[in-house]
Parts: C-alpha cells; structure tokens; sequence
C-alpha cells in the first residue's frame, strides 16, 4: 500500500513523522503545529494521497491547512499564540539563567520567526 518505491517510503515515513511532532505541537507549547502539519501535507501528497486527503479534511488541521494553500494565511489567533509562546519561552531560558550566547542565539530565531509569522497576511474576511 505505501512505500511501493523507496522515494514514496521516504515521504510517507517522513509525513508521518511530521504529523506526530505536529501532533504533539498541538499540546506542547514549545513545538510548532502548523509548519510540521503542512510538510505532512506535502509528503503525503507524494506517497499516500488517502492520507493527504483525511488531513485537508480534518476539523483540527484543514482550516490552517486551507488558509495556508489559499492565502499564505495564518489566522490572528495563531500569531498571537505564537509570540506567546515564544516569549514564555525566552522567559524560561532568562529564568534558568542560560549563558548569554544561547539567549542571543535563541532572540535571533525568535526575531526571524516572528518576522516570517508577522509579514503573513491574517485569515482573509
């Protein structure tokens, strides 16, 4: 059924694996759910279109989906979590007192990710 060829075996184990971490980011604060969710759109697009298919469909993730394909959309509510989540984060690392190079280092990607969310249009109306 899957994998009949190694590249298809690839990009299903590698949708697969998206789809837990993105799984896992719907719980975990620390974790992206939408970029892991649109790679495992991707990959099963290439190897099992069923399961492609049950993901655009799905309550949970085919309105982040259906945005992202339409407009490059990511609704106002996920930027906000975002940043949230980023901020609470660095919080953490301030808190635990990490050296100053990983809290640089851990600003600097924040700064790119928060660039890339906010330049994204917002859900259209």
């Amino acid at each position: 059924m899957f994998g009949r060829t190694p590249l298809q075996a690839f990009w299903f184990a590698l949708g697969c694996l998206a789809l837990v971490l993105g799984g896992i980011g719907v719980v975990l604060p620390v974790l992206p759910t939408t970029p892991f969710v649109l790679l495992a759109v991707i990959a099963f697009s290439k190897s099992a279109p069923t399961f492609e298919k049950r993901l655009r469909n799905s309550r949970l993730f085919g309105p982040m989906i259906d945005d992202w394909q339409r407009h490059g959309a990511i609704a106002l509510r996920y930027k906000v979590l975002a940043h949230a989540m980023m901020a609470g984060a660095l919080g953490v690392s301030v808190a635990y007192a990490l050296p100053p190079f990983v809290l640089v280092l851990q600003a600097v990607c924040m700064c790119g990710a928060s660039y890339f969310i906010l330049t994204r249009p917002n859900r259209p109306g």
